[in-house]
């Protein structure tokens, strides 16, 4: 009853191992060095200049890379001659296809940073330079240590994913029917219906759903969760300074109550100017000061309860609106304030560009770590990590590697805004939807994933599910095959002569219903995360 066992698989298991912390020893490499494992990498000079003369300093030289294949890549890395400096590994294949980014690391002086990364190349390479690289101003010198690159193709990769689906997102159920003394009854018949998923997996809406009957529908046939795309968003609930309206927003979380789907709050303040409103961007000091408080105690004090998450200063890693004018202290009186007007909700530090990529500097991984690190020591209630997740092309080997830092601070992680970019036509946006949904399903780390798909009448922002008839597109098409494929539906068995039926399934919300001669028993329960089975008995 175990599918996860049930099958044979020789290939190698992912290691979801990662480190944060500087170490004065580096550790043993992953995977035993993977393709390493025989014989260590050769090493070319170790030597960082700042001066771009072409040269790839240290470099570890790549023989007969594959296409198609997911390489897991990881080293440790120490520096001298500078404090610290951001180390980024970046590949040259062959015919000088360069891919600029597969993992990044803020190495420090004197300690080991361990780098965790990887990569897919498009076409194969029978030599590849992996080299490293340096921000600095300065020439360092870099030692590498414990360097690994562990291959898994499509169908291991694949593989992989579903085990921890069905270790992390399943569950082992066991039905034990008997008669009012106690004897098993043999025979039983059981019909078990999953009627709500544990797993959030949601959307973002606009105004545009209301009275829209049909589109209410179908969202609420697909989805647990709902964040709203802009109705709270302070340009949305106060245009005009000390006019407040929540007319629409309050509509929308009538909606989403009354279908019992949770709602994320996105967000209280945004760190780019150009989504403030023109009032606000034209306070300063003691009446910036002013408002931004109203703005809090407003919004927090009326939604009290009633919103699961909190964006509070989004994309604060990008912009600075707010510190730059009310010091460096403001973002974390936001998180305090925040949290004292609401203590049950998460709050979140939503950025962009996280998980999406590793060649933006403001958001590498260990940077947004360093920043939810510096808000908890100064009393900050950090509760989740919100990664946008506007893709391009995916990168997925770095996508998990990302993951599995992030992971390292034990706090819930949320993909909060998935699409792929519009640059790509449907059939490949679709293509690309999937392999993001799947990775981000399948880490054990991810606790919820919200789809950034609003329905306007021009569209959406950069990915529709359907058309403006509710017609499905090829993305709506994937995420209704995923859905289908992450429930258990229906299931129908017998009592065995043990009187007991076993299944396993998706962690919910179920519904039971035995019968045995002219005897039936209706009954509900719920599937929660543990490694053991549950038990369940039922009396007839």
């Amino acid at each position: 009853m175990c599918p996860f066992l049930a099958f044979s698989y020789d290939g190698p298991l992912y290691d979801f191992t990662a480190y944060t912390e500087c170490k004065s020893v580096p550790e043993k490499p992953l995977y035993n060095g993977g393709i390493f494992k025989d014989q260590a990498p050769p090493l070319t000079q170790h030597r960082i200049s700042p001066s771009s003369d072409g040269s790839y300093t240290p470099a570890l030289i790549l023989q007969n890379l594959a296409q198609n294949t997911m390489y897991c890549f990881s080293i440790w890395i120490k520096i001298q001659g500078a404090d610290s400096t951001l180390v980024t590994a970046s590949l040259m294949a062959n015919n000088n296809s360069k891919y600029d980014c597969v993992g990044t690391v803020l190495a420090k002086s004197g300690c080991w940073a361990f780098l965790k990364g990887g990569f897919i190349l498009d076409a194969p390479s029978s030599v590849s330079i992996l080299y490293f690289q340096g921000t600095t101003d300065k020439s360092i010198n870099v030692a590498i240590a414990s360097a690994s690159l562990q291959p898994f193709t499509e169908q291991q990769w694949r593989t992989n994913q579903q085990y921890i689906i069905n270790t992390e997102r399943k569950r082992a159920l066991t039905i034990h029917v008997s008669d009012s003394h106690g004897d098993r009854l043999q025979g039983a018949s059981i019909t078990i219906e999953q009627i709500s998923k544990d797993f959030p997996f949601g959307s973002a809406i606009a105004s545009t759903i209301l009275g829209n009957l049909p589109y209410q529908n179908w969202f609420v046939e697909r989805f647990n969760a709902a964040v709203f795309e802009n109705e709270l968003k302070w340009y949305a609930t106060e245009p005009e300074q000390g006019k407040l309206n929540y007319t629409i927003a309050d509509q929308m979380l009538e909606f989403v109550l009354a279908n019992q789907i949770v709602a994320r709050g996105h967000n209280i303040f945004w760190e780019d100017p150009k989504y403030n409103p023109a009032w606000v961007r034209n306070l300063t000091g003691p009446a910036l000061n002013s408002a931004v408080h109203s703005r809090i105690q407003s919004l927090m004090s009326k939604y009290k309860e009633e919103f699961i998450h909190w964006d509070v200063s989004n994309e604060m890693l990008h912009f600075d609106f707010y510190e730059e004018r009310l010091g460096p202290g403001a973002t974390l009186h936001f998180y305090r304030t925040a949290h004292e007007a609401d203590p049950l909700a998460s709050l979140f530090l939503n950025e962009f560009n996280v998980v999406e990529t590793c060649t933006d500097v403001n958001t590498t991984v260990d940077t947004y770590i360093a920043k939810i690190r510096e808000l908890e020591r100064g009393g900050a209630s950090m509760n989740g990590i919100g990664l946008e997740s506007h893709f391009s092309k995916p990168n997925l080997p770095l996508m998990r590697a990302i993951l599995d830092k992030l992971a390292t601070l034990k706090l819930p992680i949320w993909l909060t805004e998935v699409d792929i970019s519009n640059k790509f036509d449907k059939e490949t946006q679709a293509i690309y939807l999937e392999q993001v949904l799947r990775e981000g399903f399948s880490h054990p780390a991810v606790d919820g994933i919200m789809l950034w798909t609003a329905l306007h009448p021009n569209g959406c922002y950069q990915m529709c599910l359907t058309d403006h008839n509710l017609q499905s597109l090829p993305a709506g098409d994937t995420v209704d095959k995923l859905l289908k494929e992450w429930e258990t539906g229906e299931a129908n068995g017998r009592t065995d002569d043990h009187g007991s039926y076993s299944f396993f399934g998706f962690l919910g919300e179920y519904k039971i219903r035995v019968q045995y001669g002219n005897r039936t028993a209706n009954s509900t329960l719920s599937l929660s995360q543990s490694e053991e089975t549950k038990h369940f008995n039922i009396q007839l």
